[in-house]
């Protein structure tokens, strides 16, 4: 029930769009720097200079849709870098789908004052949206460029079926929208001394398909030189929701495929949209991106392992150690699976209920689904859903990121977290009857981002938190650890079984193995 997914990331997504304006500008006052493709002209704001729009690789149209990202044409004169640039192909809040395909552009944002003898580090963030939605765009990093005294990147990548199909014989098939972000790393590394940023100190951070996408390219052979820190946040390389997990009705299913099924499933998809199997990509190239809509969602959690640029499975590079040893930082929001069950009862009430709960465990989890049911009684939670969205968030998200910390910590620092903020703003504009959101999947982005601009944060508890949480990630970002002076002390995990807490006024190490369980699902 991939659609319900679709529900969710259009809340968050509407959440972001609103406003739509060129990230808080203030008093434009134009300054220029030179990339490697010409010459920009960006905007000075009260907090930062921006330069927006920028592309980092040809756009993927024509001949060269389901192509590898080619490197940019280069300009004559000066660009006008003032204005943000368009989205990649999706549908939208507002009904209306975004169709240009010119869209591989990036937005670089700097302090506003800088020194001259001073190289800062480059943080390049991966926005999530379930591989299918979202855009750089809509995350204003000012505060973050500001405090941290770093320069933050902010990219687009192909999305749905543009950036993940397969086809037989087809190079890069499943890792279009993976060889994006690539291109955009490798773009800010050539360019990041123009800005006054150090190509050898390369942060790459993600959250949800973000972190899906982050967690990946550490096991890409690509990163090895290439990224010099990680920052995972809801998307560990161990993810997997077993059946009805993610959403009552899907398969049990990862963001990773083996591209034989990537292929397959393009093949099909191909077929829907009435292209036989030996003319497939001719035909899909001769095709609208209206016309592809109907297919953009059949492309989420589809990134494609056993290639050139991804050869393992992530999860199986983790178990192997065959990973890029950088620091990690990694985690996510403890009730996880509150925002998607939310959004599955939104859909349909009737799918989560006292009724159809021990269905739910049945079919998750087989023999262990009575043992589940002593453990999450609804009687213990109030609600189905409430009972349901525990045992998720547990299995599905917590428990299989702290073994993801445990195997990155054999090779490498690994700070773990966890957002725990009860009052958290719900940026996926999910309500329902005895499911509060809390701290739910993407609310800690508002503590990192003013979304579009707007700063959700209400109370100057959450606004401390998200000093503090910027704070980390910035000097993170800096030194491959987060603690400094003036914040809690934030020690490495070595097993997982431990994470920082992030909530207002409570910011402390806390055993996340024990708060969900995850001694009861190591079990077999």
């Amino acid at each position: 029930m991939h659609s319900n997914r679709a529900c969710l990331a259009t809340a968050l997504a509407a959440v972001l769009l609103a406003g739509c304006s060129p990230q808080g500008q203030a008093s434009p006052a134009e300054l220029t720097v030179r990339v490697d493709s010409g010459e920009l002209r960006g905007i000075a704001t009260a907090k930062s200079r921006q330069f927006l729009g920028i592309p980092f690789a040809k756009p993927p149209v024509g001949a060269l849709r389901w192509q590898l990202p080619q490197p940019p044409d280069k300009w004559d004169g000066v660009r006008d870098a003032s204005r943000l640039g368009p989205m990649c192909p999706q549908a939208a809040p507002d009904g209306k789908p975004v169709l240009t395909e010119d869209c591989l552009v990036l937005n670089v944002t700097t302090p506003r004052a800088q020194r001259p003898d001073r190289k800062l580090p480059v943080m390049v963030w991966l926005h999530g949206g379930g591989f299918t939605r979202d855009s750089g765009n809509m995350y204003d990093v000012q505060r973050m460029a500001d405090q941290g005294g770093v320069i933050v990147v902010t990219a687009n990548y192909r999305l749905g079926v543009l950036g993940y199909l397969g086809l037989p014989g087809l190079a890069g098939s499943g890792n279009f929208g993976l060889a994006d972000q690539f291109a955009a790393v490798e773009w800010a590394d050539r360019n990041a001394a123009a800005f006054g940023g150090d190509p050898g100190n390369v942060t790459v951070f993600g959250q949800s398909a973000g972190g899906m996408s982050t967690c990946a390219m550490i096991t890409s052979p690509k990163a090895r030189g290439l990224i010099d820190k990680a920052i995972i946040s809801s998307g560990s390389c161990e993810l997997n929701w077993p059946t009805g997990g993610l959403f009552p009705g899907a398969p049990e299913h990862g963001p990773y495929v083996p591209l034989a099924k990537g292929v397959a499933d393009g093949l099909s998809a191909a077929s829907g949209l009435g292209c036989s199997p030996d003319s497939a990509l001719e035909c899909l190239r001769g095709k609208t991106v209206e016309q592809l809509m109907p297919i953009m969602q059949s492309f989420a959690d589809h990134v494609a392992y056993g290639t050139d640029l991804l050869p393992k499975d992530p999860k199986k590079a983790l178990r192997d150690g065959d990973f890029a040893k950088i620091p990690v930082m990694s985690g996510g929001a403890r009730d996880e699976a509150r925002s998607f069950v939310g959004g599955a009862l939104m859909y349909n009430p009737e799918l989560i209920t006292e009724k159809t709960y021990p269905t739910l465990l049945s079919k998750a989890f087989g023999a262990r689904a009575d043992a589940v049911a002593k453990e999450y009684p609804i009687a213990e939670y109030g609600s189905a859903g409430l009972a349901w969205a525990t045992v998720n968030s547990d299995q599905s998200w917590a428990c299989q990121a702290q073994e993801g910390h445990r195997l990155l910590a054999k090779h490498t620092s690994v700070f773990a977290f966890e957002f725990a903020d009860e009052k958290a703003p719900n940026v996926n504009q999910i309500t329902v009857p005895g499911l509060p959101m809390g701290p739910t999947h993407a609310t800690e982005l508002p503590s990192l981002f003013e979304l579009n601009g707007v700063d959700l944060l209400r109370e100057e508890g959450q606004r401390e938190l998200g000093r503090t949480m910027v704070g980390y990630w910035t000097q993170f970002a800096h030194t491959g650890d987060p603690n400094h002076a003036g914040a809690p002390s934030w020690p490495a995990t070595t097993d997982g079984k431990q994470a920082q807490r992030l909530a207002p006024g409570d910011v402390r190490p806390v055993d996340v193995s024990a708060s969900h369980k995850c001694a009861f699902w190591a079990a077999r």
